[in-house]
């Protein structure tokens, strides 16, 4: 599966168990709510900043963003 798709499927995921709206979330995020959609549909990439942002907002670590594992 592409990376983007799966980042994206975690960032839906973790924005619905924080029981936010795509439309909430991009307002915080200064977008319209058909920009935010595009990075949870695996289109659009996140930008560092938006990372950090969305990984404190929904409480959830960039390893798991990622997939990524501790070895």
């Amino acid at each position: 599966m592409d990376i983007k798709k799966e980042v994206g499927e975690r960032l839906k995921r973790s924005r619905k168990d924080a029981h936010y709206t795509q439309a909430q979330v991009a307002e915080m995020l200064l977008m319209t709510q058909q920009q935010y959609s595009r990075f949870e549909n695996g289109i659009y990439e996140l930008n560092y900043s938006q990372i950090i942002f969305l990984c404190k907002l929904y409480d959830i670590s960039a390893d798991y963003l990622f997939d990524l594992e501790i070895f």
